[in-house]
Parts: C-alpha cells; structure tokens; sequence
C-alpha cells in the first residue's frame, strides 16, 4: 500500500514541500505556473482590454472628429464607467495560481501521473527488502517519465465566456487605427477638455483625397501625399476636404467644379465636390497649398462592324464586330430595321405593310478579357422572322458607364437566314412571308395555296403533307370569310405553315431512295440559287447520309433476296463495283468542285452521281464490302484514326501558337490557314473535312458525336472555336465514339479480344488527353493523343489478323473463291489495279487475302509514321497526310 501526501490548499505559496525527486522539474513548474497567471489574468480581465482596445482604435481612427461634442462626452464617460466595472469584475475573480496547482496541471499533462506518483509514501511493507526495492524501482520508472515533463501552454480560450467574440472585433478596430489611422489624433480628445488650448498651439491643418468614378477602376488618391502642383485626374473625380482647428483659419478655393447658385462656405470643416473640368484648387491659410487641376475627359466608346453576315449550317447568322472605350464597355443595342430603298416590292410585298417594330437585341459583350477593346460577334436566328433574308440595315451601338453611346455603326444587307430549298417548302415558305408581312395578304395567299394543292400527286411525296395543306388553306379561308383575319389568326397560320415547311425540307421520308432523290435535288437548286458555303455544306451532309441509307438498304435487300450464283460470276465480270470509300471519293469530288466554285462540273457530276446510284446493284460476296461487318469496323477506326490526328494537329498549333504569336500568320502563308493545308477539302481540326464515316454510322451522327460537321469539323457547342474547352469537348466526343465501336468488334478469338483491349488503352490515354486539354496542357495532351494513335494502330492491326485469319479459315472452292483470286492478283496491295485496266475501277483497298493485307497494312503504318515526324518538311508531310487520306 501507499500512502499519497497531497499538500494542504490552505498553505501559503512556498510553504509546501519540495521534494528532491522534483527538483529536475522546477522550470517546468515555474513555466507551467507563469502560464496559469497568464490564463486566469486573461480569464478575469478580457473585458477591460475589449474595452480598451475598442477606445484605442476608434480614436485613432479618428471616429469622434465625427460626432458632436455631446456625444463625445457621453462615450467617454461610458468608457470610463465600463473599464471601472470591468477592472473591478477581473480584480473580483482573479486567483494568484499556487505551486500545488502548477504541479496538478503539469502533471495532468504526463500518462500515469508520475508527479503524484513522486509525492507518494510507502504505506505497507516498508520493512520488506524487496517490497522496499520493489516500490525504488517504481518511483525511480516515474522519476524518468516526470523528467520529460515540458509546461504545457495555457489555455487562452474564451469561446465559452466570449461566444459573440467581442475581443476579436476590438482587435480588428485597434490593428486598423494602427495602420490607417494617425496617432495625433488622440490629442483632438485632449482639446475636449475645459481650458486646454492645443489647437492654437499645434496651428490648422487639412486633409483631403481625390475619388476617381469607380468604374475607372483607378485607386484614390491622398492629396497630402502629392508632391507636384499639377494633378490629372478622371471627369467626376470627388475631392473631399477637412479642415481642422478654429473655423476659418483655412478656406477653399477652386474652379473645377463648376457649381453656380447657393454654395456652402469656404471656410466649412468639411468640403466635397465633383471636378467636372480643368481649372485651380487651392486652400488658403497656414499650411495651406494650391494645385492646377487638368481634367481626363471620359472619351465616348466605339464600335465598328467587321464583316458581313454569315450563315451557319444550323441556321444561325454571325456579325461580327469591335467594341471599345476608355474605360470599358458596359452595354449596347443592335437595332435591325427594314432597308425599304433596296426591298423589292413585288407580289406579296407590294402590298403597305402592316406595322411592325424594329428588330432590338443587346449588344453582345466579351465574358472574359478586358472589355475596353474587344472583338465578339451577334449571332442569333432570324430563319423564323418575317423580315428573313429581306434586306434590312444593321445599327450597332454600344454605352460606358457614364452613360455616353457611341455613334451608330450601320450596315446594310439581308437578314440572313436559313433558306429552304424544296420547291414546295420553299413556296410556303414565300406565302408565310406575304401573310406576316400584312394581313391584307390574306387572301391572295389563300389563293395560291389552293393553287400549289391543285395536284397533290404531282408535288407531294406524302399525302399527310398535302392534307396538313388543305387544313391550313381552310382556316386561312374561314377566318377571311369573317372579314380581315386577327392578328391572333396571322400567327397561327403563320406558325403552321413554318411547321409544315420544315416537314417537307426535313421530313424522314421512308423510302432512301425518294430521300436521297430529294437530298440531290436540294443540293441542284442550292447550287443553281448560288447558295453560301454553310449551306452547300449542310446539304451535302444531307446527301451523304441518304446515301448510307439507300446503300444500307440495298445491302438488306440482296441479304434477303439472297442473289442465285447462276450468272453471277459472268455479271460480275461484266459490271463495275463501287464500294463505300467509292461513293464517298465521288461526293468528295462533287463538294470539291463547290469549294472551288466550278457549280456547272458539281452539278453534272450530282446528275451522274444520281444516275448511277439509282442504276446500282449491291451483291454478296467478295465483290462487296457493304456486308463485311469486320471490314467497317476497320473503316470506322480508320476514320476516328484520322479524326485523333487532326485533333493532335491542332493541339500541336495551339502550343505553338503559345510561344511565338507569329507562328499562325507564317502557318496560313504556307498551308492554306489553320483549318486548311493537308489537302483540298480537309483540316487539322476534324481529320477529313466532309467525309463521312463509313461504320455504319451516318455522318450526321458522327459530326453530332464528334462536335465536327461539314468540312474540318466544327466547334463544340457552348465553346469558342479552337479553345481548349472546344478541342476537350471534341476529344470527348472521340472518346465516346471508339467506345462505340470498341462495343461493335464483330470478331471473337485472341486476335479480336487484343483489338479490344487496345482500343481500351486508346480510349484511357483519350480521357487524359481530354483532361490535359480542360487544363490547357497542350503539351501533356499531345503525348496522350500519340499513343491513343499508337493504340488504335495496335488495334487496328490486331484487328486486321482477326479478319485474315477468319478470311483464311472460312474459304471454300467455288466461283466466289476463284472470282476473289483472280480480283486479288488484279490488284496491288492497296487493292488499286495493276495494270491500270480491269472491271474494278473505283475500288481502292479491296484486299482479297490475309498475306496481302498484311503487306498492304505494313505500307500504311510506315506512311503513318513518317506522316507523323514533325522533324519532316511540312510539305512532305502533307504528301504523305495526302497519300493516307487517298488510299
């Protein structure tokens, strides 16, 4: 047993005893007990230094300069009265720690209690030997543990008794009055007092700053700090002065503001006023000084139309335009009104027209940079507008903040708008014009819709159009029989015959041929009417989908006729075979010519196109590739090969054009601009500008899929075009797409599951790439895009193998099999013809077995990976890019 020896509370400081075993811990003691002085004496007095410091700050800021004399008296009497209080509540609750309480709170900081431990006696067995060496040993155990005792820090915490924190607000007024303050200050409470005479003996002084408007966004400045005599300051500058001491030992005078009527004194303590133009400021009296004021006048911002209205493919129209001012640019108006000296007023337009307010959006502003100089662009959609492509003149304004508008920036020129290029949608269209244009059009427009309804056979590829027809030709004529139609009955009208129109120029039609006869007669009218390049562009698109279509449907229709080999080797010899790459060479030379503006050669070469495409016959067997579900696959990773490349391709310009801003300038004297260069028609932004793909998947889904449409791809939609947002939104889009045919792998096997498995690490090194490019790393996206294309090469090639070794399995005797030998040695390993002469004049890569596929496939790798050695000319390269791009 043991007998613990706690020290008596009641004992004077120093009257308990020390301990030799404690000796080693006396500056731990004497640290641990400084710190409980210094917690209870905080604990006790937090209030009267809250106080302090509050009263300290506030005149330092110089708070009662502000107040009356009677309010002064009053908060330094509530200061006085609440620091008494304050130090007699910490005088009340303040206890001088003793030793015993130092040693408790020192303790308390060890495991096991070891000082308590050392102040204990042995109470049983202290005449037993090893009871004795026993209890030696634990005491000397808790003298080593109470040896690396260090005094703990106190507790100054005050959350409990503080919850509001009161002091942290008393400290933040001091620290601030510290900094910004101004220590003579204190004495303005001295002249408070009765008798005390130190404004006479210290003399007047001032103090004065100059506000410029804060949109200016210049900071304010401290006249006392201002050595010259010559101040440029903004129009609308506030100046503020006080003068301190007996009132008129210091007056104002100046003549920058301009102020006429009753004017407050010059002798005022306080005086505030806006510099409105150049002039004197000066402040008489000891002390006083004088400065010539010029003022910067607030210039009136600027704009300027930069180009002319263009059309998108969807529809929209750009305007671009620069913006500019002093100070910034905050607002603006685009007015569009109706140019009546250019509008021809013919058939429905002849007609007075029915009032109708201008045209009014906002002016468009820049979301990022600096919007004293800028560069944006209106684009909206007018396609549904009664004034669409009706000449009209365009006014820009813009505003400052001061409310100044610069002059009107005009143009004139249609309001550009989707057209619509079937016959009869087109018509609707005009008669919708009429109708909106004035309601006294009523009639006449009921008239020739009955008229284009005549023979519906003759017009209307579906007869639910021609009945959607009639029911809108009646209403028309219901509400004219009741007298003038409403304005209500206009918009209806109006709305149903936009919907129907757009039924007609867009409308699914069942049957691929019908859609693609009408798609290539579109694309006729488009380019007799002169049409712009946005639109060329979406009707081509338009075609090249229908035509996937009409082959796709070709395709299962000799699946289920399944054709009789009786003749057929003789037919084959005797026809000519197109594949899918053919058909798209040939709309590639067809968009060729458009691009080129030879619109006579592209409109015989779409009438022989539509020719042969209604005279074709797809067939089963070697002849075709429309049924190799391996071989489109090949084809679709081709062409997202492609898409990565020219993506890469404008990630590498991108980081060139970071680190010499002359780079892009000498790239579009060389190489046909940014989107231009690796041949006619395509783009370092989207691979292959225009071609489809060949996956089985439409173009339309693919421009949708890989944020790139028409030629050299688009941006994504919500980025602006060549950004890194815009190039991760399209790698995504990439992304998503070899997902896709990552899914479609119709090959099993070792080989087939080797092509899945790089396609997978394509698709990993894709996502960094995309995450490379949101944090605009360039750099870093680069090397993830090359090996996602060494990946889908990897895949690609394994893929292949699968192809040849199924090819070379499933070969069976017979005439498909000799017809496909002989097509074989007819071709080189590109699949072009030897000789020059044969049957099969349009196809390109038909490989007929596995040893030749392989030969061909090596061919390509090595052009890709000289294509891709940017230590290469760029003409080489753009050679070799051709050559890939070709075969």
């Amino acid at each position: 047993m043991t007998e613990q020896h706690t020290p008596d509370p009641s004992d004077e400081v120093g009257s308990s005893p020390r301990p030799p075993a404690l000796a080693p811990l006396r500056r731990a003691i004497v640290m641990t007990r400084l710190g409980l002085v210094a917690e209870r004496l905080w604990r006790a007095f937090w209030p009267l230094v809250t106080i302090l410091f509050l009263a300290t700050g506030i005149v330092l800021l110089g708070g009662f300069d502000w107040l009356a004399v009677e309010a002064v008296w009053a908060l330094v009497v509530i200061t006085l009265l609440g620091s008494a209080a304050a130090l007699v509540w910490g005088g009340l609750r303040f206890r001088w720690p003793r030793y015993e309480d130092a040693l408790i709170r020192l303790d308390q900081t060890l495991p096991g209690r070891p000082i308590a431990a050392l102040l204990d006696t042995q109470a049983s067995g202290a005449t037993d030997p090893a009871s004795i060496a026993l209890w030696q040993a634990h005491q000397d155990r808790m003298a080593a543990r109470a040896a690396r005792a260090e005094a703990p820090a106190p507790n100054l915490r005050l959350h409990d008794r503080d919850p509001y924190a009161l002091r942290y607000v008393a400290l933040l007024v001091l620290v601030t009055g510290i900094l910004f303050g101004t220590a003579w200050r204190a004495g303005s409470v001295a002249e408070l007092l009765p008798g005390t005479g130190t404004a006479g003996l210290s003399g007047p002084t001032w103090e004065g700053w100059i506000e410029p408007p804060r949109y200016t966004g210049l900071p304010t400045l401290y006249l006392g700090d201002m050595t010259g005599t010559e101040l440029r300051i903004p129009e609308n500058s506030q100046i503020t002065l006080r003068f301190y001491g007996e009132v008129g030992d210091l007056a104002l005078a100046e003549t920058v503001s301009g102020r006429t009527g009753e004017l407050p004194s010059a002798t005022d303590p306080e005086q505030s006023f806006a510099v409105t133009r150049s002039g004197d400021l000066t402040i008489d009296g000891p002390g006083g000084d004088s400065w010539q004021v010029s003022v910067i006048a607030d210039a009136p911002p600027d704009v300027a139309i930069t180009g002319t209205p263009d059309l998108a493919a969807d529809g929209t129209m750009t305007l671009p335009f620069d913006a500019a001012d002093d100070y910034g640019v905050i607002g603006g108006q685009v007015t569009i009104t109706l140019d009546d000296t250019a509008l021809p007023r013919t058939h429905g337009l002849a007609t007075p027209p029915d009032a109708r307010d201008p045209i009014t959006v906002p002016l468009p502003l820049s979301l990022t940079g600096d919007r004293r100089m800028f560069s944006e662009a209106l684009v909206e959609d007018f396609s549904a507008h009664p004034w669409a492509n009706l000449p009209v003149v365009y006014s820009f304004r813009s505003e400052d903040a001061p409310g100044q508008q610069s002059s009107a920036a005009t143009l004139s020129a249609p309001l550009t708008a989707r057209r619509f290029f079937d016959p009869m949608a087109a018509a609707l269209i005009e008669q919708r014009r009429d109708l909106l244009w004035a309601r006294a059009n009523g009639p006449r427009v009921a008239q020739i819709l009955r008229t284009l309804s005549h023979r519906p056979e003759d017009v209307f590829p579906d007869m639910g159009n021609y009945l959607q027809l009639r029911t809108i030709l009646k209403r028309l004529e219901s509400f004219g029989a009741q007298g003038p139609i409403s304005v209500a009955q206009q918009e209806e009208i109006a709305t149903a015959l936009w919907d129907l129109a757009l039924q007609l120029e867009e409308g699914d039609v069942g049957d691929a041929l019908e859609r693609m006869r009408q798609a290539q007669e579109r694309l006729s009218q488009a380019m007799r009417d002169g049409a712009s390049d946005e639109e060329i562009a979406r009707l081509m698109q338009e075609l090249r989908e229908a035509t996937e279509d009409y082959m796709r449907q070709l395709s299962r229709q000799a699946q289920e006729q399944g054709d009789s080999q009786d003749g057929g080797e003789e037919g084959q010899q005797n026809s000519m075979q197109l594949s899918q790459s053919d058909l798209q060479a040939m709309m590639d030379r067809i968009q060729e010519l458009m691009e080129q503006g030879r619109m006579a050669e592209a409109e015989q070469a779409l009438r022989e196109f539509q020719q042969m495409m209604e005279n074709m016959r797809v067939t089963q067997g070697e002849g075709g590739e429309g049924g190799s579900p391996g071989q489109e696959a090949m084809e679709g990773l081709a062409e997202t090969l492609r898409d990565q490349q020219g993506l890469s391709d404008q990630a590498f310009r991108d980081l060139q054009e970071q680190f010499n801003p002359d780079a892009r300038r000498g790239e579009s004297q060389g190489n046909e601009g940014r989107n231009g260069g690796l041949g006619r028609g395509q783009s370092h932004e989207g691979g292959q500008g225009g071609q489809g793909g060949s996956d089985g998947q439409s173009p339309g889904e693919r421009d949708q899929s890989e944020g790139g449409q028409g030629q050299g791809g688009s941006s994504a939609p919500g980025a602006a075009p060549g950004s890194p947002e815009d190039l991760a939104q399209r790698q995504q889009a990439l992304r998503n797409e070899l997902q896709r045919q990552r899914d479609g792998l119709p090959l099993g096997g070792p080989e087939g599951d080797a092509a899945r498995d790089s396609l997978d690490q394509a698709g990993r090194a894709m996502e960094g790439a995309e995450e490379a490019l949101r944090g605009g790393d360039y750099a870093e996206a680069i090397d993830r895009q090359s090996e996602a294309m060494e990946a889908l090469r990897e895949g690609m090639r394994a893929l292949g193998e699968a192809m040849a070794e199924q090819q070379q399995q499933g070969q069976q005797p017979g005439n498909q099999q000799g017809l496909g030998n002989r097509q074989g040695n007819a071709l080189d390993p590109l699949g072009r013809d030897r000789s020059g002469q044969g049957g099969d004049m349009f196809s390109r890569d038909s490989i007929s077995d596995g040893q030749a596929y392989r030969r061909a496939w090596d061919l390509l790798e090595e052009i890709r990976r000289r294509a891709g050695e940017r230590e290469r000319s760029e003409s080489e390269r753009n050679y070799l890019q051709r050559l890939l791009d070709k075969f």
